[in-house]
């Protein structure tokens, strides 16, 4: 118990840390409130399910000790997460032209759907998500507690707790800001610097070693 416990902190500290999926679901929180925010979140964990299972089948160790495959995701990663920060530059700025930008309630309620699937990409795209399922859980792994498929199950399924418990704190600031009743332009203002800081972490990432 103590193990999982210690496992458990610490995972919460990695899943607490500011990040793209972090920042989207902030984001999501703000511009379309708890629920959709929540469905978004649900991908991300779907995709980091995916990664467990990976590596309890035992294709983290390859997939650890493939620069290649490492470098594909990377760079995947990358162009993803610019052309997320790109592209919402560019609708925030298009949109502060006109008089009246459109809001949710004008243009009427975005599906759930992309909500989703921008999480799950987002996720599944991350070389750092993929160093916490190949590095990081494997860590805790010991002979004395039985298989070691067994082992990294258990520790995925509480790191997904952390993640939900840390993705949840965010997305209830995004819907809280919402909640506030932001003007227009400080909601325009706000995506803008979402789509600078995904612009950041595109450049940041292209430019790390991992």
């Amino acid at each position: 118990m103590t193990w999982l416990l210690v496992f458990f902190g610490a995972a919460l500290l990695i899943a607490l840390t500011p990040g793209a999926n972090n920042l989207l679901g902030l984001h999501h929180g703000m511009r379309h409130g708890l629920g959709k925010a929540l469905a978004g979140l649900a991908g991300r964990l779907a995709a980091f399910v995916l990664m467990i299972a990976a590596v309890a089948a035992g294709l983290g160790q390859v997939l650890a000790a493939s620069e290649l495959a490492f470098t594909v995701i990377k760079w995947v990663g990358v162009a993803y997460l610019a052309w997320l920060g790109g592209s919402l530059l560019v609708s925030t700025f298009r949109h502060g032209t006109r008089s009246r930008p459109p809001d949710e309630q004008e243009s009427g309620p975005l599906p759930v759907w992309p909500v989703v699937r921008k999480e799950f990409l987002v996720a599944i795209t991350n070389p750092k998500a993929v160093l916490v399922f190949t590095a990081f859980v494997p860590q805790f792994v010991d002979a004395g507690h039985g298989p070691m498929g067994w082992q990294v199950a258990v520790l995925g399924a509480v790191y997904l707790l952390a993640e939900f418990l840390a993705g949840t704190v965010y997305v209830g600031v995004g819907t809280a800001a919402r909640a506030a009743a932001l003007s227009a332009r400080a909601r325009r203002n706000a995506d803008r610097g979402t789509g600078i800081v995904l612009l950041g972490m595109a450049g940041a990432l292209a430019t790390s070693s991992a």
